[in-house]
């Protein structure tokens, strides 16, 4: 397991731009944050072209193909370095924690650094043309190697705390069983991986963490897929699908009991804290695979107040409500105060945070986790964000399925 204990709050107030780049980053940010998009596109396009091995075997072509990853990169980029220029800008360690989680989940070295800063400048260069003078060129260099620096750093960190060389970080998984929670094209269906050749690799996961699968697929592509874990032990882990894209759709029609496909150590920085605050899970579809991790963890710890709110398309859609139901029963045979909440779309019903507090009496100084699309975070971001003097949240931790997490862009004033 990868640990969620960072360097990168220090490493990241540590980064700071020479005065004289400083001033050419605050001139050019304009121009380069309006072209950051057209950069990013064709920066991919530059390096896959120049190492189509990265497209095939370690980027995700659905993400590629959507544009998501090109936004990520842009959104990454352009928030360092307002960070690097701006006091009051918005603090990037929560996006770095993340892409450095990802990063060791894909087995990414720090070679690979040099390959992106070669076509990421070289399209920089296309793009802006002749705006890009050496003193640009330089200060944007120092941007980019100042952000490479802290991700290195926090990547090497994990990889040190998991005792694994950079990069060795996929085991050999081999399916052991299938269960259909809900059928149809939207139907979700877990997996129970077991591990021989690393036996406790998975003991460690922190409710809430994840893994990459890699599967190869009929072209000899191996996509890469990350899912969160519902479950593990000391022989293996279980993980929730749902067909969206070439790897679900690939464990669900093609993988047989029996067979393998390549698998990581547990990372992701989205992880229960047990510090015996109020506990607060929100979640959406899919989004409920973390949540289920981090109550079967609740319901072994005890003491802890818990509310557990999920929004679905409908009573059939909802995958883990078995499973989730059983955990908020064993709280409340324990004698944990537990609130239940769940909201189907198709009888109108929406996520209203204040009134749902009015009714169930979620607790103060929570810690609040959140999980689910784009559309979903944003709306309960912005409830949290507008009514924090109601709901009072102590922290907010969130996971997307998706690679722009950072994108969201709600604020929230967590209580002193």
């Amino acid at each position: 397991m990868f640990t969620t204990e960072s360097t990168l709050p220090g490493a990241a107030r540590r980064a700071h731009l020479t005065p004289e780049h400083e001033e050419t980053i605050k001139a050019t940010l304009p121009v380069v944050g309006a072209n950051i998009g057209t950069i990013a596109k064709n920066f991919y396009a530059r390096m896959f072209t120049a190492h189509p091995e990265l497209l095939r075997d370690t980027f995700n072509r659905g993400n590629q193909a959507a544009g998501e990853q090109q936004k990520a990169l842009a959104a990454s980029v352009a928030t360092f370095a307002t960070m690097l220029v701006d006091p009051n800008g918005p603090d990037p360690v929560e996006m770095l924690s993340r892409i450095a989680h990802k990063h060791v989940s894909l087995g990414i070295t720090a070679d690979q650094y040099d390959i992106v800063h070669t076509h990421l400048f070289a399209a920089i260069g296309e793009v802006l043309g002749d705006a890009v003078t050496p003193e640009v060129a330089a200060a944007w260099d120092e941007v980019y190697w100042l952000m490479a620096k802290v991700l290195i750093g926090e990547e090497d960190h994990l990889y040190a705390t998991a005792s694994v060389t950079p990069g060795d970080v996929f085991r050999d998984a081999y399916l052991v069983s299938s269960t259909v929670l809900t059928a149809g094209d939207a139907g979700v269906t877990e997996f129970t991986f077991e591990v021989p050749g690393d036996r406790g690799a998975y003991t460690a996961t922190r409710p809430g963490q994840y893994t990459s699968l890699g599967a190869t697929l009929a072209d000899g592509a191996r996509q890469l897929r990350q899912y969160s874990l519902v479950d593990w032990d000391d022989k293996g882990f279980t993980i929730a699908v749902q067909r969206d894209g070439e790897v679900s759709s690939y464990l669900l029609d093609t993988l047989k009991v029996g067979e393998r496909v390549d698998a990581t150590l547990p990372a992701g920085d989205l992880v229960l804290v047990e510090d015996g605050s109020p506990v607060v899970l929100v979640s959406s579809g899919i989004g409920s695979t973390p949540m289920t991790g981090m109550l079967s963890t609740l319901v072994a710890l005890g003491g802890t107040d818990v509310t557990v709110i999920h929004a679905d398309d409908n009573e059939a859609s909802y995958a883990q409500r078995s499973v989730t139901d059983g955990y908020v029963h064993a709280l409340r045979d324990a004698g944990t105060p537990v609130r239940n909440v769940v909201r189907y779309r198709d009888k109108g019903e929406g996520v209203d945070l204040v009134a749902i507090a009015e009714e169930s009496g979620i607790p103060y100084g929570a810690n609040w986790y959140l999980c689910g699309g784009n559309n979903f975070l944003q709306d309960i971001r912005g409830q949290l964000a507008e009514h924090a003097g109601v709901l009072q949240p102590a922290a907010l931790h969130f996971e997307l399925f998706s690679p722009n997490d950072w994108l969201v862009e709600h604020q929230v004033t967590v209580a002193s």
